[in-house]
């Protein structure tokens, strides 16, 4: 009987281990948008919440791609910035915070398997193209306000400050690109969507900036092309390089 007990007893907890285990990561999930203070929590808690043999929410997870969702929707940061009721300063301060936060983010699913593969390529490359998209926002307020707080919007000081951030901007842009050294390391899957994100983000881009500089990203784009052996990767760098021409030839 004493014997019985005791099981029971270890069995209730035991079950109460694994819920406490389920219920210690906690995110704002039913809020529509997470603001820069959820991001600060989620962040935290994607990183070092986490223990090392636990899996970190994926997409194909139905139980937790909400969290993984809800951490790289583009809405988040879109719903501030793109307000123009808003003040252009306190845009710029959440731009920067957000800006601030993506980079933190790449550290949450860089981590890679004994065999060199990516273990989470799809949410890397998600987070990547959501700071992507980010940063075409966080650069143009940051020239709209340099514009706007100038006496002389036309000094050749303004000038050469809108053309520096226009050209880390693109120089972030080609980072991207780097992934192509690192292609084995995706799956099918990943590759189909590191492909798609210079279709979607250069596109926008260098439509937003058409009279920019691209040539070291056509150059990183051509000396990719020789090295991936991906058709939809190779497809994507080919359209890239075509659309700089097109720009050159439009100029």
């Amino acid at each position: 009987m004493i014997r019985i007990k005791y099981f029971i007893l270890a069995f209730i907890c035991l079950l109460l281990t694994g819920c406490k285990t389920e219920a210690a990561h906690e995110f704002p999930l039913e809020k529509r948008y997470w603001d820069t203070s959820d991001y600060d929590k989620a962040i935290l808690e994607l990183r070092f919440g986490y223990k090392d043999d636990e899996k970190k929410p994926t997409f194909d997870n139905p139980e937790q791609m909400l969290i993984v969702e809800k951490l790289t929707d583009e809405g988040n940061f879109k719903i501030v910035l793109k307000d123009e009721e808003l003040g252009m300063k306190h845009r710029n301060r959440v731009a920067t915070n957000f800006f601030n936060h993506w980079k933190d983010m790449n550290q949450i699913y860089q981590a890679t398997d004994r065999k060199d593969k990516y273990v989470y390529d799809i949410e890397m490359l998600a987070v990547w193209q959501f700071g992507l998209g980010l940063q075409l926002d966080y650069f143009k307020l940051g020239n709209e306000e340099i514009i706007e707080s100038a006496d002389d919007p036309n000094s050749i000081r303004v000038k050469n400050s809108v053309n520096l951030n226009k050209k880390t901007l693109i120089s972030n842009y080609t980072i991207y690109l780097d992934e192509v050294n690192n292609e084995d390391a995706f799956t099918e899957a990943g590759k189909s969507k590191f492909a798609k994100g210079i279709d979607v983000y250069f596109s926008q881009l260098i439509q937003l900036y058409p009279d920019a500089n691209y040539s070291g990203v056509k150059n990183k784009a051509e000396l990719m092309l020789k090295k991936s052996d991906h058709e939809k990767i190779k497809l994507s760098l080919v359209k890239l390089i075509e659309l700089i021409d097109s720009k050159k030839k439009d100029v």
